[in-house]
């Protein structure tokens, strides 16, 4: 019998030779989360003039140096709406926040420090030194900075910030085509009434919202009964519709109604791997059938969601360009006795809760794989190497978050 595959390693395989995909100009509005394929530079000098902060008077710094001083206002200045004159000495002109400094101003005098009498003003407190409250052309950035780099997943700041550049669209990697197919003749949809030996389908839901929450397309293959003509076809449908990755869900092992392998198989799989040292999730696959990614999920409920954590958010994530691909290991103490493990990893529902030392992590005592009540309980997945020891409640221990 073949050596189960460590985590690491079939992760390491998952992710070989998964480069990003190719770029496509993205508008703004539908560029939140991707990432960027080349530098962004700007186009445009931003504020493009000087322009006032606060709204108040554009003086001259030399006629307001000794208070009480009262200026002869000939103008005033709006955002959009330039004066067309210039401060002399012993002038003003009104000033709103954004509207750009006259020709001849140097200072803004700040409204709080004045009083209006008809065409005059007179400032009577504060300090108005040359170039108070006025944002100079240029202050936030230059035409030709490169302000957003490649590989940059897009933020609502960085929208903000592109948007300011003057781009209308940005360069980056398109978002990944996730097929999503189960199989199994026991399979039938929420809302139907299972006749006996019947469940109801829930994996796939689970899967494409793990595939929709990183921006990926999904298609939706729905249930495929246990006939390699059907899987056949539906392996094929994935591969009609320019899939990017087919994630299939029961059916990945070798039994004589576990007919994905030999499905993929019949269509040219490379296979990578098939059996993974983890629980739950042992039977696992992966391969490349041509450019399509391929991952068989086990047809445990619990399993498929953990292998979907572990193995397709990475790989989602590596073909839409992201950095962070790995999934994020946290330290925590450990809520409960735990016993010497076995051979393989060991991911355990646990409950999340505060502590004095931090987040306190506690396995449900039930882990069958079937159970989905726990699942939807957990805060984070309890992470145990094979073979790690008996474990203390107290002691340190790995998590991995489950996001909402």
């Amino acid at each position: 019998m073949a050596a189960l595959m460590p985590v690491a390693e079939a992760l390491a395989r998952v992710l070989d030779g998964a480069t990003p995909l190719p770029a496509e100009a993205a508008s703004l509005n539908d560029a939140h989360g991707r990432v960027l394929a080349a530098d962004l530079a700007a186009r445009r000098t931003q504020p493009p003039d000087d322009v006032s902060a606060m709204d108040g008077y554009a003086a001259r710094a030399e006629d307001v140096a000794k208070l009480p001083a009262t200026l002869k206002v000939i103008g005033e200045v709006a955002a959009g709406h330039p004066f067309d004159g210039k401060v002399g000495p012993g002038q003003a002109a009104r000033i709103f926040t954004g509207g750009v400094v006259p020709p001849g101003a140097d200072t803004i005098v700040i409204q709080e420090n004045t009083i209006r009498d008809g065409d005059t003003v007179t400032v009577t407190e504060g300090k108005a030194p040359k170039g108070r409250h006025i944002r100079v052309a240029g202050l936030d950035f230059k035409p030709g900075s490169v302000l957003l780099t490649k590989g940059t997943r897009l933020s609502a700041r960085d929208l903000a910030l592109a948007a300011a550049m003057n781009h209308p669209t940005v360069p980056v990697h398109r978002a990944p085509r996730v097929a999503v197919l189960a199989t199994g003749d026991e399979l039938v949809m929420p809302g139907t009434e299972p006749g006996f030996g019947e469940i109801v389908y829930s994996n796939g839901y689970a899967t494409m919202a793990l595939a929709r929450g990183d921006g990926c397309t999904v298609i939706d293959l729905g249930i495929v009964k246990d006939r390699l003509d059907d899987t056949v076809a539906a392996v094929r449908r994935a591969r009609e519709a320019g899939a990017d990755l087919l994630v299939t869900s029961g059916g990945a092992s070798v039994g004589d109604y576990d007919l994905v392998q030999k499905a993929l198989a019949a269509e040219g799989l490379a296979l990578s791997f098939w059996k993974v040292a983890l629980r739950p999730g042992r039977p696992m696959m992966h391969g490349r059938l041509g450019s399509m990614h391929v991952l068989g999920l086990p047809g445990n409920p619990v399993s498929a969601f953990v292998c979907a954590v572990l193995f397709l958010v990475p790989l989602i994530r590596r073909l839409a360009g992201r950095a962070d691909v790995e999934p994020r290991i946290e330290s925590a103490v450990l809520g409960c006795d735990l016993p010497e493990n076995d051979e393989r990893a060991d991911y355990l529902r646990a409950t999340l809760t505060d502590g004095p030392d931090g987040p306190v992590a506690t396995p449900f005592s039930q882990q069958d794989s079937s159970m989905l009540v726990p699942l939807a309980k957990a805060g984070c997945l309890l992470v145990r190497e094979p073979h790690d020891p008996a474990a203390r409640a107290g002691s340190r221990c790995s998590i991995l978050k489950l996001a909402l």
